[in-house]
């Protein structure tokens, strides 16, 4: 048998020349471009990133020092002595955020089951959603102002002005966008063919949303809703309008209470070195506290990625 020697060497040349063209040159303009624009882009997120590990490096170097039993347990000094906690300011923040959880969490959970349920596409639905996220984009000072002149100022509740109620209020306008809008979404990605099979069995829908939309979108709402507490916790200008502040524990919902917020605030424009001191304790504390309920957040996205 009588083998074609030109045609085996051309396939080989051309088999070679396939290997080269495959092969990574660097020299190459559009690898040096690629090269270039990807180092480029690396550098913008280390910039992006620098800010959050700046301010967190920071805090840590200047409150994370002053952390002690002491500190989380005691109340503020008197301005200019020294010693005392942020105890009344830890537990005042927790109160405000339960509260605004408690009316933000059934409202916003509610909204965002008509909207995906109940009017997709309706134009009150069209409506609810606008105003959601224009909502989202309002500064925090103004819902303080809204809260201030609709509760404080006509001391609706029970004669009494500044109150934790009503510096929960306001947090709860701030988390409403967050859990409306998030759980809107979630339910949307919960496939059809759950509902299809629950009302092929005769369940209605409220049975259908209550025993199996939900349950099957509970992780992305939840993280909604952390989200939502972790982003109220940590604002200032409506407290500084509702709740005000207060040296003391504690004392009901209806009257003035410190957060860590205002706490801050007040003891970081004080000429007194041991109130300054306090105000970066209280900033890791509560930078702390925020950064650990976003990772409980990412830690129930998980979930949903499952």
């Amino acid at each position: 048998m009588a083998f074609n020697t030109s045609t085996i060497s051309s396939s080989s040349s051309s088999l070679g020349f396939v290997r080269n063209s495959l092969r990574f040159q660097p020299g190459l303009a559009r690898n040096r471009w690629n090269a270039a624009f990807t180092i480029l882009a690396a550098v913008f997120s280390a910039v992006v990133v620098l800010p959050l590990v700046l301010v967190l490096a920071y805090v840590l170097f200047k409150g994370g020092s002053l952390l002690s039993l002491q500190l989380l347990t005691q109340l503020p000094p008197a301005p200019g002595l020294d010693g005392g906690g942020i105890g009344n300011a830890i537990l005042g923040t927790i109160v405000v955020t339960l509260v605004a959880s408690l009316i933000a969490i059934p409202v916003g959970v509610g909204g965002g089951i008509y909207l995906a349920e109940y009017s997709q596409s309706g134009p009150f639905a069209q409506f609810v959603r606008f105003g959601t996220n224009v909502l989202s984009g309002v500064p925090s000072i103004i819902c303080g102002v809204f809260v201030y002149g609709l509760i404080v100022s006509t001391r609706v509740f029970f004669d009494q002005s500044y109150s934790a109620m009503a510096g929960g209020i306001a947090l709860a306008v701030l988390m409403l966008p967050t859990v409306i809008k998030t759980t809107d979404e979630a339910l949307k990605l919960v496939p059809n063919e759950l509902r299809w099979g629950a009302i092929g069995i005769g369940a209605s829908k409220f049975v259908t949303v209550v025993k199996v939309t939900l349950p099957a979108a509970f992780t992305p709402i939840a993280t909604g809703v952390v989200l939502g507490i972790a982003r109220a916790a940590g604002e200032t200008a409506p407290l500084i309008f509702t709740a005000l502040f207060s040296p003391f524990w504690p004392d009901g919902l209806f009257n003035p209470i410190a957060t860590m917020s205002v706490l801050i605030f007040n003891f970081a424009i004080m000429p007194y070195e041991a109130q300054i001191s306090l105000a970066w304790a209280a900033s890791f504390v509560l930078v702390v506290m925020i950064l650990g309920a976003n990772l409980f957040a990412r830690w129930l996205g998980r979930f949903t990625q499952a």
